[in-house]
C-alpha cells in the first residue's frame, strides 16, 4: 500500500505531464496566465472528490484540505459545486 508522500509525488508526477502535454499543444501560440489556468481547472474537480469522500460533511472536507469551513463554503458557492 502506497505511503501519502508517494500519493504525493504521483499527483506532483501527473500535473508535471499535464503541463507538458499543455506546452506541446501550444503549436506556436504564447503561454499565458497558466496559473490561473492549473487552478480553474484543478479546484472545481478537487473539491467536488473530496466533498463525495467526506459524504458532503464541510467540516470533515475542510480539514481535509486544510482550509476553514468559511473558505471551503465559498469555493463550494463559486464553482456550484453540488
Amino acid at each position: 500500500m502506497q505511503n501519502a508522500e508517494s500519493n504525493s509525488e504521483q499527483l506532483g508526477q501527473l500535473v508535471r505531464e499535464a503541463i507538458t502535454e499543455y506546452f506541446c499543444n501550444l503549436d506556436g501560440t504564447n503561454a499565458r496566465n497558466i496559473y490561473s489556468l492549473v487552478i480553474n481547472q484543478i479546484e472545481r474537480p478537487l473539491l467536488e472528490t473530496v466533498m463525495q469522500h467526506a459524504n458532503n460533511n464541510q467540516s470533515k472536507a475542510a480539514q481535509w484540505l486544510g482550509i476553514s469551513r468559511n473558505t471551503l463554503r465559498k469555493l463550494i458557492a463559486k464553482y456550484n459545486v453540488t
